[in-house]
């Protein structure tokens, strides 16, 4: 038995080595291929959505890759072209990142600055104008919001995960008030999104790649700050119970 456990640490470890090797080694691709059509974005895409479509395009081709990892996306009309929201999605993994760009429409990422450190990855997300933030900095979450509200008036869509960093068991932890006071400040509705199963794929401090998942991502509907009397606080309760509760059905059993 512990033989076999270990066969199959080792090949897990193998794995996410690979994994590893290919997204840097795709991600040059990526790089130069928004480098290509900076110009083009400079001249008729200020928004740069083109860079982030393909972004999109590529992360998501690392799902298509592996037929190991289902991934089912339930409640997409909810994300209605043409419109502006904040999304706020739960974070179980590394693996959301890739599952998000699923959604395949043009959306602002804010993330931690030293992703956007990372060689040809990180480039890129300049390259697309996503949102750095650095964890505790006062001036620099100040500026997030900044940059955040600046997107909105531009009808950008912005995705964040409120709870600041990877869950290290898979339950919800409480979230932060940036993306609820945003919306509320732009009048901007939040479009709540429920992942389930990638935390299987490769958990916080775990440096194992699972290449079998079955991932269920549901986009529910959009909630508006009027509909919380327009309170920052309470629409941040409001969407993280529901968040909460639909994670728990989502993990109920299959009746057939």
């Amino acid at each position: 038995m512990e033989q076999s456990t270990n066969r199959a640490s080792f090949w897990s470890q193998f794995w996410l080595a690979v994994f590893t090797a290919y997204f840097f080694a795709s991600a040059i691709l990526l790089y130069l291929s928004s480098l290509i059509l900076l110009p083009y974005c400079f001249f008729f895409d200020k928004n740069r959505r083109l860079l982030s479509s393909i972004a999109c395009v590529w992360g998501y081709h690392f799902v298509r890759l592996n037929p190991g990892w289902r991934c089912h996306f339930e409640g997409m009309a909810n994300f209605r072209t043409g419109e502006t929201y904040i999304i706020v999605a739960n974070h179980q993994s590394i693996a959301d990142v890739f599952m998000l760009c699923g959604l395949a429409q043009s959306f602002k990422w804010v993330s931690k600055e030293s992703l956007f450190k990372l060689p040809f990855f990180g480039w890129n997300m300049y390259l697309k104008k996503d949102i750095a933030i650095q964890r505790g900095d006062m001036s620099s979450i100040k500026a997030m919001l900044a940059s955040c509200t600046e997107w909105l008036k531009k009808g950008e869509t912005i995705l964040m995960f409120p709870e600041g960093t990877r869950s290290e068991d898979g339950e919800m932890i409480p979230f932060r008030d940036g993306s609820f006071r945003l919306a509320v400040q732009n009048n901007i509705p939040i479009l709540p999104v429920v992942l389930n199963g990638t935390r299987e794929i490769l958990p916080k401090q775990v440096h194992q790649l699972k290449l079998s998942a079955h991932v269920h991502v549901k986009l529910l509907p959009p909630v508006y700050p009027s509909q919380c009397d327009d309170s920052a606080p309470e629409l941040k309760r409001y969407v993280h119970n529901l968040m909460k509760e639909t994670l728990a059905e989502m993990r109920l059993p299959k009746v057939l």
